[in-house]
């Protein structure tokens, strides 16, 4: 454990360690960190922030440096959202560990009732679930943003649950939280967006439960930066199935 890690844990605290990973996310990076750095768990519970710059050609990893107390790896090359959190993981001192992506969609405040879940031994996994009160709505002035990657969230859900017998309503959700010994028995292959139905895939089959409480979410557009495509979806799919049978 480094010396930042024994200063920020006080004798007997459990640490959680937020990953973020992060490409080319200049426009929200900055506002993101200062959301992280000012969630607070409560007593027993202390945090560490990671963040993992996969090779940005924009400015993340200049704003990212001008702030105190996140420790920052740097990959050289882009490799992807699962290998990004595999070196965050890696790196990890943390009891706990949190998924946080580096935009804006989620709340960090959120995080807290994540994390209780599993600090307070009730889950071992905790998941943020954004669907499972958010109705489709085609029209109106509250219509469904992206109702193809919500559509779509909703079918690799059921075949998640399909396959593996479980009742969760979002897979995809950048919002995992995890006992750092669930995550000590599995092995991450997963480069890309691809590590969501790995991981879930995993620790299903583990006969873990996955205990899920909604979120709030602000989904953005592709012009403000999204990556994920219809691409991505048919990789998860074919992640979901290969993992059901295979290691």
């Amino acid at each position: 454990m480094d010396f930042l890690c024994l200063q920020l844990r006080k004798k007997n605290e459990m640490l959680v360690s937020i990953i973020i990973p992060a490409y080319n996310e200049e426009k929200t990076v900055g506002k993101l960190l200062e959301k992280v750095k000012k969630v607070e768990f409560g007593n027993g519970i202390s945090k560490e922030i990671i963040l993992v710059n996969d090779a940005s050609i924009d400015k993340t990893l200049d704003i990212v440096k001008k702030f105190e107390g996140i420790k920052v790896i740097n990959h050289k090359k882009n490799l992807g959202k699962g290998a990004a959190i595999r070196s965050g993981i890696k790196v990890s001192n943390g009891d706990i560990i949190a998924i946080q992506d580096a935009d804006l969609e989620y709340n960090p405040s959120d995080l807290v009732r994540l994390v209780k879940l599993v600090y307070q031994n009730i889950a071992e996994v905790a998941y943020g679930t954004r669907l499972q009160n958010y109705p489709l709505k085609i029209i109106g002035a509250k219509k469904t943003p992206l109702v193809t990657h919500y559509l779509g969230n909703k079918f690799l859900t059921f075949c998640t649950n399909l396959l593996y017998g479980s009742r969760i309503t979002d897979m995809e959700t950048c919002y995992k939280v995890f006992k750092r010994s669930v995550l000590s028995g599995i092995k991450i292959k997963s480069n890309r967006f691809d590590f969501e139905p790995e991981i879930t895939a995993k620790i299903l089959k583990k006969g873990i439960k996955i205990h899920e409480i909604p979120i709030s979410v602000k989904p953005r557009g592709y012009e403000e930066g999204k990556k994920i495509s219809w691409k991505d979806g048919l990789i998860a799919l074919w992640t979901l199935i290969k993992f059901r049978f295979s290691d």
